[in-house]
């Protein structure tokens, strides 16, 4: 429990910092993103742990404090924050909690998309602009009608219209958001780089920091504009509707969001998420989603407010295209020109619709330019909303016994058996003594060896010619081989050069134990594919499968599950099998089949006389059992031949493990 709390303090501290930035100074360091995914984090931690829950977490508080600079106001309503939701089940659950809530009911729903922006309060009194109030904590903002009185599109005098009149008398209280159109954003950039002025970063941040500006004139200046999102009087039954709301806004004279929609089930809700997750970026301004309320406002009242939030209303948030997650480990690929690169190991986590687990580090000097160690937390992004990356680490959350990660030790380490040399004025290190045509001889040579796809004619020597002639560049290539381009070697004439063009067409869909197995994942042996067939039955779900499916399969671990994954998720490797595809050679699927020997294990031991140990285990695997290589407390048989060792006898006597001579194997096979 301690460390939890440790790390629910260091969230908690960094958020703060975060929150201020955004909030009060208007320099925000972190995307919304990155400051939504520590969010979910530090929710869920409070969630599981309800004990651990202060008043002073972010969690229980809608944002931060305004600064001194200017005037201090109250808000009339309190300025709520919305639930988070992001797929079509939260939103589903959503509405279940509101129908138990009022039983029944039929509920309209009113979507509009999320400006990003400034939420600010205008105040008209008897039609005229008295005030204007930021969002601030929620209840206290701070007054920038000076301010605001220079935005063109924000009315001194409310319109008189055909259904106004009410609303200009009393007090009427318009929300919504300043904002900064992307075209307008651009073309002052342009400006101030042409006079050697450094560049703004976004429009949101441009339009909060220019509101807190003290000179108006600066203000004025600048292409900001409101959007409104809500109407309240004193008297709530002056708007019944939020579409009600928009359409009296419009008359008054101030801009509503022209793509708010009204809907009456939950899927054409979805239907309009889902239009606008595909063109948001064609929008003028910035989104990352959209609300959803409650049309009617009188159900929207009853439901009421669950800690700070509305019940009657969520956001919708689009797949971050940034989030936050731990390095759980790093780990080295070796790629198939013998070249290293380091790969991050992930606590899952969604980016721009994804779930991403591992992202290549590219090279020791990345790492420590960015000074990436395990256990750090880190902010990941989608490159072309394609391949991950890391973009920084959050040193405030990096563990005191963190260490900087060393490429030559990790090596050395994870291959023991290699070595490795980083070549003057390279970045990249390879193994030593090996190159790209040596390592493809090798996949090769085990690619067609008995245990993998069993070809006939693909020896080491034959191997080494097709690849030294230019011939072979990949495993897929020999699926390509002519007869013609064959008999123009030295080691082929015409019928060898036919009987290994045949011998390669016999295994285009070749069983998946055997073809997992020969593509020479790094801890796969003969078993583990055996076993990785069974559980997955399809090579496209073996390659989709997350770190947890891998892990919960008997006998693969920490370190075998993470280097399968590694080798799906190597680009050279996604294109090799993609080539595979395009050439009709593709594993067949495992069919479900009970088996004589289903559910049970079977050992070996010493020399069996009418068949070989590997023939046993083929018979045992057809059947559904499974062959054990060595005699462990789950083993069911123990089959005995001749010239046996003396330590599996005496295992399997320890555990009471039946044993079996050949001859009744061989009976309960029949």
């Amino acid at each position: 429990m301690s460390k939890l709390k440790k790390r629910l303090e260091e969230l908690k501290t960094l958020m703060e910092k975060y929150s201020y930035e955004y909030y009060v100074l208007d320099v925000p360091t972190v995307s919304d993103a990155v400051y939504d995914g520590l969010m979910r984090e530090l929710k869920k931690i409070e969630e599981d742990n309800p004990e651990l829950i202060d008043p002073d977490s972010p969690t229980q508080r809608v944002g931060g404090q305004p600064i001194d600079g200017f005037k201090k106001a109250e808000h009339s309503h309190r300025m709520l924050s919305l639930d988070d939701v992001f797929n079509r089940q939260d939103v589903e659950s959503w509405v279940k909690r509101m129908d138990k809530l009022l039983p029944g009911t039929k509920h309209q729903f009113s979507c509009e998309l999320k400006m990003d922006g400034l939420a600010c309060a205008l105040i008209y009194q008897n039609g005229s602009l008295t005030q204007a109030i930021t969002r601030g904590d929620g209840t206290i903002g701070e007054d920038v009608t000076s301010n605001v009185r220079t935005i063109k599109s924000v009315p001194l005098n409310l319109r008189r219209g055909r259904h106004t009149e009410k609303f200009l008398s009393g007090r009427t209280e318009i929300r919504g958001e300043i904002i900064m159109l992307k075209k307008d954003f651009e073309n002052l950039n342009k400006k101030r780089e042409a006079t050697g002025q450094p560049a703004f970063a976004n429009p949101r941040n441009l339009a909060a920091g220019t509101i807190r500006q003290l000179d108006p004139k600066l203000v004025a200046d600048r292409p900001l504009q409101f959007r409104a999102y809500d109407l309240l009087r004193d008297n709530s039954e002056d708007v019944p509707t939020y579409e009600f709301a928009y359409k009296i806004v419009r008359e008054l004279g101030i801009a509503c969001n022209p793509e708010a929609k009204i809907f009456e089930n939950l899927d054409e809700v979805m239907r309009f998420i889902d239009q606008w997750e595909e063109k948001r970026h064609e929008l003028p301004f910035n989104t990352d989603g959209l609300v959803i309320k409650v049309n009617d406002r009188k159900l929207y009242a009853e439901l009421g407010i669950v800690g700070k939030n509305p019940r009657a209303a969520v956001a919708y948030k689009y797949p971050a295209e940034e989030a936050t997650t731990i390095v759980k480990d790093i780990l080295i690929s070796i790629g198939r020109t013998g070249a290293a690169t380091p790969v991050a190991v992930f606590e899952p986590v969604v980016v721009a619709g994804s779930t991403v687990q591992h992202a290549s580090l590219h090279n020791a000097d990345e790492i420590a330019r960015k000074d990436i160690r395990v256990g750090d937390t880190v902010i990941i992004f989608k490159a072309g909303d394609i391949i991950p990356q890391v973009e920084r680490v959050l040193l405030g959350l990096r563990p005191k016994n963190s260490r900087p990660f060393d490429m030559a030790f990790e090596l050395s380490r994870q291959y023991k058996e290699l070595e490795f040399i980083r070549p003057k004025g390279e970045v990249v290190y390879r193994v030593k003594g090996v190159t790209g045509p040596l390592l493809l001889k090798r996949g090769l040579e085990h690619f067609a060896s008995k245990a993998a796809l069993d070809i006939d004619g693909l020896g080491e020597k034959n191997v080494g010619t097709l690849v030294d002639a230019g011939l072979v560049n990949d495993l897929a290539d020999i699926y390509m081989l002519t007869k013609d381009q064959i008999m123009k070697l030295d080691r082929f004439a015409d019928l060898s050069a036919q009987n290994l063009v045949d011998a390669v067409a016999k295994v285009k869909q070749p069983g998946l134990a055997r073809f997992v197995y020969g593509l020479g994942i790094r801890h796969v042996g003969v078993q583990t594919a055996i076993d990785l067939s069974k559980a997955f039955r399809r090579l496209d779900s073996l390659g989709s499968a997350s770190l947890d499916d891998l892990r919960s399969i008997e006998g693969i671990g920490e370190t075998v599950a993470e280097s399968i994954l590694l080798w799906f998720d190597e680009p050279e490797n996604q294109q090799l099998l993609a080539k595979f595809r395009a050439l009709g050679v593709w594993p067949q699927d495992v069919k479900e089949t009970g088996g004589k020997l289903a559910g049970k294990k079977f050992a070996i031991t010493g020399t069996l006389e009418t068949m070989s140990r590997d023939q046993a285990a083929e018979k045992i695997r057809i059947l559904g059992g499974t062959f054990q290589a060595s005699v462990g407390k789950d083993t069911d048989y123990l089959i005995v031949g001749a010239n046996v060792g003396a330590s599996k006898l005496v295992k399997a006597k320890n555990y009471d493990i039946r044993q079996l001579a050949e001859a009744d194997f061989i009976q309960l096979t029949l």
